[in-house]
């Protein structure tokens, strides 16, 4: 019994409120990530942002600590932090890859994936503590995410003379072809 109380009573590296703000932090931003996908009603919408942001995070937070116990203190144990990286990063593009589709000869959904990647990579930041490169890195890609696709609207409209109810309507979840997502 008393093993297993030690077990459970196990104390953090990381100040349970620090592991906290970091990962309420990614949650956060990917939800902000994730909302202009979800308001153009695409598979990969909010909750999956805020999902994959938050797993993310949750993932520098174990590297964080795993560096810090016992049993990994060995000398046959290497430390190499550019293997979260990577394993974040395929993680991340393998559930991209499944939102990306053709459809009537077009591709759909690289905006969504490409959201996707930006919330696991601003998850990672956020888990790591690198505040201020979350939240520049999410500022940036909800710029994109709304900004970008006004203007692309807007020249849509342009190009084709059609008025925006005409594209719109043809355009899947409300989003343009041009967008590509």
């Amino acid at each position: 019994m008393d093993a297993l109380l030690e077990e459970f009573s196990r104390s953090t590296q990381l100040p349970w409120q620090v592991i906290a703000a970091r990962l309420l932090l990614a949650t956060g931003l990917g939800g902000i990530l994730g909302f202009e996908r979800e308001m153009a009603q695409r598979p990969a919408g909010f909750r999956t942002h805020m999902m994959i942001s938050l797993a993310a995070a949750m993932f520098a937070v174990i590297t964080i600590e795993m560096t810090t116990m016992q049993i990994f203190s060995g000398d046959h144990i290497r430390t190499d932090p550019l293997r979260l990286v990577e394993a974040i990063t395929a993680g991340v593009a393998f559930l991209a890859a499944g939102t990306i589709l053709l459809r009537r000869g077009k591709v759909q959904g690289l905006t969504t994936g490409a959201g996707m990647w930006l919330a696991g990579a601003t998850g990672l930041a956020a888990g790591l503590g690198l505040w201020s490169l979350a939240l520049m890195a999410c500022l940036f890609g909800a710029i994109v995410l709304a900004l970008v696709r006004r203007l692309e609207f807007g020249t849509a409209l342009k190009q084709t003379g059609r008025s925006s109810a005409e594209l719109q309507d043809d355009a899947p979840g409300g989003e343009s072809e041009a967008s590509g997502g």
